[in-house]
């Protein structure tokens, strides 16, 4: 059986009963200590106790479904010249109803995940160690990472490549999952580093460094408009701008600004997704990104299908009015009229946008827009499809382009899986710094806040720094 190579936000079924998830890592000089674990989140993205996370301290989980399996590797160990792993056991067939996702962690002690060469999950069949899966992890200033999740849709087990990683060290990851982390040293002891000793009763010889707290967060931006919501949204958008600020500063971004452009896809295979109001829920929740890092809290937007088209700017006081207006798919029509009757002044005639996916349009329209309108803050461009990509030689060209230029493309696939050349990006060479970012989610609806504004930003506060370092911004 050949193992499939997942880009990240890429997802496979897994139908193997028992699998071992393997951290694999070069070894040398100056690598930090890599150690793998394990949490147990139930329906809240969150952990039900400090029993369900799984180290090399805590091996084995209550419930007898996750257990660390242990550390093997270096010279002359038989896993490859020069090469680590570290590992977690999941048995699929025991994980508690609760629990619906087992998210795979690594921590990294000694220096960042930068200066670890190699770096890659392997998700194997635990019974005849067949390889189902490999994800090939790049990352840089983070002491700690979420590498994969495995978690239940519709009664099927899946995995999923995530790549996220935390600046705030180990100790932001864990709290960010609902572990308790009362002060320095109670995380010292609770999470200790790969060199102590197995027993929990014997303590190091001299005592280890905790690891680093997360930095605190900027709170939310009060924004012009937003006393016109009503109460329901008000409250709904003040939580969502919390939890922003709270990622932001995960990442070490606290304070970042940003403008804000939101992408819609608007071709026939989305019409479910807008019908049942998951497009309008999206961008409600992308208003909270533009009300904490645009100073104006206003977002640009464009919708597209067959052809691109500029929507109006999204002001947050109109965003009752703006989704009823423009939160719209794409219509079939063989005989266009110059308008459709009924429409709004400021409506855009779907009949025009069309059905079909031409992604390198609406992404050139863009870039058109960033060049005419320079603006003193990077641009990030939160751009949202279904798949169906096909023309993936005119996106790379536009994308290749647009590396020199103060933008962040990160695109977000809404359940299907055919991103194309999106999925590819992380791992395409010769660009100065990395200006795509990827995920993929089956039913973005189900995806808690606090994971989605972590997977949404993650990558964009180190792009920032890799930009600024380039000259780029």
């Amino acid at each position: 059986m050949t193992a499939t190579f997942l880009a990240k936000g890429a997802n496979l079924a897994v139908d193997s009963p028992v699998v071992r998830v393997e951290l694999v890592w070069s070894v040398g000089p100056g690598v930090p200590e890599v150690d793998a674990s394990a949490l147990l989140l139930t329906s809240t993205g969150r952990v039900r106790d400090d029993g369900d996370f799984v180290f090399y301290n805590q091996p084995r989980h209550a419930s007898d479904a996750v257990r660390h399996a242990g550390k093997h590797g270096g010279p002359g160990s038989g896993a490859g010249e020069g090469v680590a792993t570290d590992a977690v056991e999941v048995d699929l067939r025991s994980v508690e109803p609760a629990v619906e996702r087992v998210v795979l962690c690594a921590s990294a002690d000694g220096g960042t995940f930068g200066r670890v060469p190699g770096l890659s999950l392997r998700l194997l069949d635990a019974g005849n160690r067949t390889e189902l899966a490999r994800f090939d992890m790049v990352a840089g200033t983070e002491t700690a990472l979420v590498g994969g999740e495995l978690y239940r849709r519709r009664g099927q087990w899946k995995f999923r490549a995530v790549g996220q990683g935390y600046a705030s060290g180990l100790a932001g990851l864990a709290t960010d999952f609902g572990i308790t982390v009362d002060d320095a040293p109670p995380v010292a002891a609770a999470l200790p580093t790969a060199s102590a000793p197995p027993s929990a009763s014997a303590p190091p010889t001299t005592p280890p460094a905790a690891p680093p707290l997360p930095p605190a967060p900027v709170g939310p931006r009060l924004t012009k408009g937003e006393e016109r919501l009503p109460v329901d949204m008000r409250k709904r958008l003040s939580l969502r701008k919390e939890q922003v600020a709270v990622s932001l500063s995960k990442h070490g971004a606290a304070g970042v600004t940003a403008r804000v452009i939101l992408v819609l896809d608007a071709s026939g295979s989305m019409s479910f997704l807008y019908s049942k109001g998951v497009v309008a829920d999206v961008v409600e929740r992308m208003a909270a990104v533009a009300a904490q890092l645009d100073d104006d809290g206003e977002m640009q937007a464009w919708t597209f299908a067959s052809n691109p088209a500029r929507l109006p700017d999204l002001r947050l006081g109109d965003l009752p009015e703006w989704l009823r207006l423009h939160v719209r798919v794409g219509e079939i029509g063989l005989f266009r009229r110059s308008r459709k009757k009924g429409l709004h002044p400021d409506q855009v005639d779907m009949r025009a946008v069309g059905i079909q996916n031409e992604e390198q349009k609406v992404i050139a329209e863009v870039r058109a827009f960033v060049r005419n309108n320079p603006a003193s803050a990077p641009t990030l461009v939160l751009f949202f499809s279904d798949g169906g990509v096909y023309r993936n030689a005119e996106i790379e060209r536009e994308l290749r382009e647009a590396v020199e230029e103060p933008v962040f493309w990160q695109f977000v696939g809404l359940g299907r899986s055919d991103y194309g050349v999106l999925e590819r990006f992380d791992t395409l060479p010769d660009r100065r710094v990395d200006n795509v970012g990827f995920f993929a989610v089956d039913d973005i609806s189900t995806v808690p806040d606090a994971e989605l504004y972590d997977r949404l930003l993650s990558e964009f506060p180190s792009w920032v720094t890799a930009a600024g370092r380039a000259g780029i911004l």
